[in-house]
């Protein structure tokens, strides 16, 4: 039952899956030359552990909720976690890198039917006027697994490797899936009679184009990200992991603002961002050294720890509630669709030796999505 006071409870098993598939994504980026050496493969084809979990979403997330949308949710949603727990298992003690690719390729599925229920459960917890603060809690889980998460699993998989490191995540999710169970409300899915369909959802006024600004966005952010050790190296910058944590940190931070902002200034917000992420890409084309490195790693946070919320948020207000889960899996295999991409474009990038370049094709990328968010985001509701 919706009530005026923010369920903390279920917002943050909402942000602790959050956290989980973050973690399970992007890991194998803080850990490329340890992967790479124990399954005898390139740091590029290490790379590709991120790639195929972001295909396992593209192709699940879409016919996954299709098939599923009649499902209570607390059911879809404690069945994704089984997935997690079941394929890092796997992933932390299969021996060849092709297994290792189909255990990640699977979890991704996971990975999508989570992205594609965060913002609609998070959404149906509370009433209209604190959408925007229950969205960013329930997403705080991403940049927490980014500024203290993946440092830390890239120092643990470090030190104890990183099979281990995938084992420690199974149990976490053995553990949120109780969590789940005795805590999370259930709601149900949608009506086997509604006439609320994809093709309905997808040619809504300003959806199509919101969606390419995932494309682009998160596009460019994550090419750079998952080879960032690498960039950095370049760079003259040794401790990969503290850089991490200053991006992560700073991405906490803002999400806390774009919290605040979000309801009543999305538009003002969104394009801030956009803004701040172009110059910040600019800027690592002239900087050397690890301070200025470092700094700009701080405002890339700063521009890129609200950009869930803000593409989630934007959607949002083109549909209604009951299709707010058939829109979040478009925007999901977008979002899945945009990290394959720049996962191989940016290998492409450090097998060409061409990794100086990577700051470049971001500031393009970003400026395409920021044309696009300034004629398509509504400043209301629809």
């Amino acid at each position: 039952m919706k009530q005026d006071k923010l369920p903390l409870t279920g917002l943050t098993a909402l942000s602790l899956a959050g956290f989980l598939a973050m973690m399970t994504e992007t890991l194998p980026a803080g850990l490329l030359p340890s992967i790479s050496e124990s399954l005898h493969i390139s740091e590029a084809n290490a790379g590709q552990l991120v790639t195929i979990y972001a295909v396992g979403s593209i192709l699940a997330a879409i016919p996954v909720i299709a098939a599923t949308k009649t499902w209570p949710r607390k059911r879809l949603f404690m069945t994704a976690l089984a997935i997690f727990a079941i394929f890092n298992t796997l992933t932390a003690v299969l021996p060849y890198y092709w297994m290792t690719l189909i255990a990640r390729f699977a979890v991704g599925i996971g990975g999508g039917v989570v992205w594609g229920m965060l913002a609609g459960y998070s959404q149906r917890l509370v009433p209209p006027h604190m959408v925007g603060r229950a969205m960013s809690i329930a997403l705080m889980g991403t940049p927490i697994a980014l500024s203290f998460g993946i440092p830390v699993g890239t120092w643990l998989g470090n030190l104890l490797g990183w099979r281990i490191v995938f084992g420690i995540m199974s149990a976490f999710a053995v553990l949120l899936l109780v969590m789940v169970w005795r805590t999370l409300p259930d709601f149900p899915g949608i009506d086997s009679k509604s006439d609320i369909t994809y093709r309905k959802v997808w040619t809504t006024p300003s959806v199509r184009p919101l969606l390419l600004v995932t494309l682009f966005w998160i596009g460019a952010h994550n090419g750079f990200y998952t080879y960032i050790a690498p960039f950095l190296s370049a760079h003259h910058v040794s401790h990969v992991d503290l850089s991490l944590l200053i991006f992560g940190i700073a991405s906490v931070v803002s999400l806390i603002f774009v919290g605040m902002w979000i309801d009543a200034h999305l538009k003002l917000v969104a394009m801030g961002a956009l803004g701040l992420f172009i110059i910040t890409a600019l800027l690592f084309v002239f900087t050397q050294g690890a301070i200025m490195t470092n700094i700009l790693m701080a405002l890339w946070g700063l521009s890129f720890g609200g950009a869930a919320g803000i593409i989630q948020a934007s959607l949002s207000r083109h549909v209604s509630l009951d299709a707010l889960d058939l829109v979040m899996s478009l925007n999901t295999t977008m979002w899945n669709s945009a990290i394959a991409l720049g996962g191989i474009f940016g290998g492409l990038l450090v097998q060409t030796g061409h990794i100086t370049s990577f700051p470049w094709a971001v500031a393009i990328l970003a400026l395409v999505a920021l044309l696009l968010v300034n004629k398509n985001i509504a400043t209301t509701k629809k």
